[in-house]
């Protein structure tokens, strides 16, 4: 995503895409960038088509400079790359010579070029003729794999497997002024099948040569029957690694990696892994040194589905790095903390930098030194969550969560971590997590979006603070969302208040985005506590002016439904029941004829004595709402039989009050009917067929507004949010 040009950039099987962040439904820029015949034929015949993999499924897209991308795809397991020239039609006569840079420090450079004069906007976006190169080391041979990058400088790091049959995992540079490098080859201490899920550059001091790359992967545990399977993974090297003179010549010199622990302790003081590492978020903070680490696991085998959000502190991956070495004597030994003389300069230690400031390189390291990293590449302690324990649990639920992005809010009474979650059934859950007095955490979902018409993971999310939306991306396409809804809160105070929504504050009038530069004496927030009856003091006197009152009929022996929605996924919702002429509200209760669900109250084989007032009431946070005031009235069978005779002759059957006695699973379909968005049309539509069949023209127009709506139901069925699903698909 790059917002300096208000372009998103997206790959897919031989296409590369280039859509507007403004509008991403306008037509997108194109680029078809298919392999040839030949080459195809060729991958066909290796057996390697099953699922329509012989194709170039575009898996690297990296930003050289301020005019062209990088880009790679996998070439029909031949991987490719080249040049995209992505600039602006009024400077095309820039972009006749070779691209030049690549990375930070040449985007940096090329900002400060002094301004063109304006023109009209009109972008280029095709391929650099000519500039094709081999893949290898740079892109994955099988779409399939995972892969990561990042393009520092002018040189291009990535983790990936390099080979046609997709066993040899690697750590890759290439490109640039170095030496191309790599991680050990077939060394299982090292790299034990992994999956690679993110890298990102994270500087150590003020000192440049100190830099560090950050890889974050999943990989199979090093011994056979240990347990977990699976461990997750944060591993490092140098940018200026250039290996060992003797020993790892062309490879890494100052690899190491640790494990990352995502657990629940038990009340038995068992802990419950989530073991395998799915996405990585770093969120920036002021320090540049010191971002804060998201990342998502799930659980590996069946003996229940889960997943969790732990967060980490780069305070303590360091701290793991700076300590011991695990260390193994033989094959039937344990893994223990090596106790011996660790070598001059410490393993892992950046050449040039603050610690090592006359070893200009690591060929200058002594042997000992190298020998030592190539059988000790991993830390002995495991780096633990902050407070050592999850930010976010979800277990025995159907879905589990797969990616994740943190936007940073300032509110009324502070600043708040807003997370995005995006889960493997298309929906997206915006969290916050507050801390309470016991030193414990309050985990809040705010709403649950819907943003895929069919139910399909989501892989990546991106936000843009310049738009407040959020992008979200699957392999069924890219969408965007809102990042706040605050008119969805309610027209009362008190609902923009219960919501605790950092984005959303009342400001006298309405719930709309909070700002800072609000007057103090209208705006009301209270995200850590939500209580509208000390902020809305002054208002709470509107807070029923929503309440729906309404009168319903019914028919003694038949069936009503009774609407009432909740506005918030954290109240509760109770009934009351009063009689005509009297004074006295009973709760009301489930039992075999009354039947409370979500979205209302199902009464059963209706009787006289059901006539009365209903009242829906919602309480959040001691915070009492009337939602529905509804008068339910109850026609006797008998005068309903005798006003249909009357209207409608001798020849019309009379109703029978208990003619009906259905099935529970009828009730259900009753219930699935009846939460349906259209249905205040039919009803309409059979009001009209019964009260204004006089009226003919009437009549036709509402029966064209059912058949119309009919029409727009057929292509798809959607069951949940509904309401919510206000985002846009490309």
């Amino acid at each position: 995503m790059d917002e300096d040009h208000d372009r998103m950039y997206v790959g897919s099987k031989d296409y590369i895409l280039s859509l507007d962040l403004n509008d991403i439904n306008k037509e997108p820029l194109i680029i078809h960038w298919p392999v040839a015949p030949q080459r195809r034929t060729e991958c066909v015949l290796s057996g390697k088509d099953i699922n329509g993999e012989c194709g170039n499924f575009i898996r690297l897209i990296e930003p050289w400079n301020r005019t062209h991308l990088y880009v790679c795809g996998t070439g029909a397991y031949n991987p490719i790359c080249t040049y995209v020239d992505r600039g602006q039609r009024s400077q095309a006569f820039l972009h006749h010579q070779a691209p030049r840079g690549g990375g930070r420090t040449s985007r940096a450079a090329d900002m400060d070029a002094s301004p063109e004069p304006y023109i009209p906007k009109e972008y280029i976006f095709r391929l650099e003729p000519g500039k094709v190169d081999s893949g290898k080391g740079k892109c994955p041979y099988d779409p399939k794999l995972n892969s990561v990058s990042a393009l520092i400088n002018g040189q291009l790091y990535a983790g990936l497997y390099v080979d046609f049959m997709g066993t040899d995992s690697a750590i890759f540079r290439t490109l640039g002024k170095h030496t191309a490098m790599r991680t050990d080859q077939y060394n299982s201490r090292w790299l034990h099948d992994p999956t690679f899920v993110h890298a990102q550059l994270i500087p150590d001091s003020a000192e440049k040569n100190d830099d560090k790359l950050y890889f974050f992967f999943r990989e199979k545990a090093s011994e056979m029957g240990q347990t977990p399977m699976a461990q997750s993974r944060i591993g490092r090297i140098c940018l200026n690694d250039d290996g060992g003179h003797c020993c790892l010549v062309n490879k890494w010199s100052t690899f190491l990696k640790a494990r990352l622990i995502c657990s629940v302790t038990g009340a038995d003081g068992i802990e419950t892994h989530f073991d395998e590492l799915r996405y990585v978020y770093i969120q920036k903070t002021q320090d540049t040194k010191n971002p804060v680490i998201y990342g998502v696991f799930s659980v590996s085998g069946s003996v229940f589905k889960g997943s969790a959000v732990c967060v980490y502190s780069m305070a303590d991956v360091r701290m793991v790095f700076n300590g011991p070495f695990a260390h193994k004597e033989g094959p039937n030994y344990q893994w223990v903390a090596y106790t011996g003389k660790i070598p001059y300069p410490r393993p892992g230690t950046c050449p040039a930098g603050t610690f090592t400031p006359n070893m200009k390189s690591t060929k200058d390291y002594p042997d000992e030194v190298i020998n030592f990293m190539r059988n000790h590449p991993t830390m002995y302690n495991a780096v633990y969550p902050v407070h050592k324990r999850p930010l976010v649990v979800r277990t025995n639920v159907d879905y589990e969560f797969t990616t994740i992005t943190v936007d940073q809010v300032a509110a009324a009474d502070g600043n708040y971590e807003v997370l995005f979650l995006g889960t493997d059934r298309g929906t997206v859950q915006k969290v916050i997590v507050l801390p309470r007095d016991d030193l414990q955490t309050e985990e809040l979902v705010l709403e649950e979006v819907e943003v895929f018409r069919v139910p399909t993971p989501i892989t990546t999310m991106k936000i843009s603070p310049k738009r407040q939306q959020l992008y979200v991306g699957s392999a069924m396409g890219v969408t965007h969302l809102a990042l706040h809804r605050c008119d969805v809160y309610g027209e009362v105070c008190a609902d923009c208040c219960l919501a605790r929504d950092p984005y959303c504050a009342w400001d006298g009038k309405s719930c709309s985005r909070y700002s800072a530069s609000q007057k103090r004496r209208s705006r009301r927030q209270d995200v850590k506590y939500g209580n509208p009856i000390r902020q809305c003091r002054g208002y709470n006197s509107n807070a029923n002016k929503n309440t729906l009152e309404t009168v319903q009929y019914g028919v003694e022996g038949s069936t009503a439904f009774l609407e009432c929605q909740a506005r918030s996924p954290h109240v509760s919702i109770k009934w009351h029941f009063q009689k005509e002429n009297s004074d006295r509200r009973k709760e009301i209760r489930s039992d075999g004829r009354i039947v409370r669900t979500e979205q209302g109250l199902l009464l059963r084989s209706l009787q006289m004595s059901d006539g009365g007032v209903y009242q829906c009431t919602s309480t959040e946070k001691n915070f009492k709402h009337t939602l529905v005031k509804l008068q339910l009235v109850v026609l006797s069978g008998r005068t309903v039989n005798s006003i249909q005779v009357e209207s409608s002759g001798p020849g019309m059957v009379p109703v029978q009050s208990n003619g009906w006695n259905p099935s529970a699973d009828q009730y259900k379909d009753l219930l699935t009917i009846l939460s349906q968005p259209e249905m205040g049309l039919i009803n309409q539509y059979c009001q009209d067929y019964w009260h204004l069949s006089d009226d003919p023209d009437s009549f036709n127009k509402n029966h064209k507004e059912l058949t119309d709506l009919k029409e727009q139901k057929k292509p798809r069925s959607r069951r949940h949010h509904e309401p919510h699903n206000n985002s846009t698909e490309t």
